[in-house]
């Protein structure tokens, strides 16, 4: 049985949990993070000694970092649904994942998130936010040039690509900021909210998280 452990508000979980969505994938989920249990607790440090989840355990194994969780489970599928065998076509999708994670996430999900949201409204550092908010407005345009020839970061379909980026989308159109005119991106949120696993996984209330410094 593949279980995952993590806070059904965490970015990161919701990652995990969409793509399990979409593979269908029987699971158990164990709450951990926050209130539901201490990161720093010597049962958690066993199995992930970074501290943070999601954190996958199957037949016995420990996978953590969800981008490297996300790479496996699709590697896993038997119908190879998100994976491709060819090095070259995975570039396709993996740097995707990277630039996701490495770029437009430390700028909107650990600056304009965490400023707004996870820190106290009398502690947030507006000229700090204002500067994340406009370095993700070159993010989302430069994305917007790249969906206004495709429907999806994937290519033609939906796939592994558009799940860091595309997890994002929900916090980034709701947050009271500026945005930019995006037609293909907007357009390509509405056809990621058609799908069933997207709605349950992604579109999560984080109201709790106000002011909430708990980990990721």
């Amino acid at each position: 049985m593949l279980v995952i452990w993590g806070r059904k508000d965490s970015f990161n979980v919701q990652k995990v949990m969409w793509l399990i969505g979409e593979l269908g994938l029987s699971y158990q989920a164990v709450p951990f993070g926050g209130p539901f249990g201490d990161c720093n607790s010597a049962e958690f440090v066993a199995i992930n000694p970074t501290r943070h989840i999601p954190v996958i355990t199957l037949d016995g194994q420990t996978v953590w970092e969800s981008h490297t969780i996300l790479r496996f489970l699709a590697a896993s599928d038997d119908q190879q649904r998100f994976w491709s065998q060819s090095p070259l076509e995975r570039t396709g999708v993996e740097r995707w994942m990277d630039w996701s994670q490495t770029s437009l996430e430390p700028d909107l999900m650990l600056g304009v998130f965490w400023g707004m949201i996870r820190t106290p409204e009398a502690e947030r550092d507006w000229p700090f936010i204002q500067k994340k908010v406009a370095q993700c407005t070159r993010h989302f345009e430069m994305l917007e040039g790249i969906l206004s020839q495709r429907p999806f970061l994937s290519g033609d379909r939906f796939g592994l690509a558009d799940i860091p980026t595309g997890a994002t989308l929900y916090r980034y159109f709701s947050l009271e900021i500026a945005r930019p005119s995006l037609p293909a991106v907007e357009a390509w949120y509405q056809r990621l909210q058609s799908r069933p696993a997207y709605r349950e996984h992604v579109m999560v209330s984080y109201d709790s998280l106000r002011g909430q410094r708990i980990e990721l």
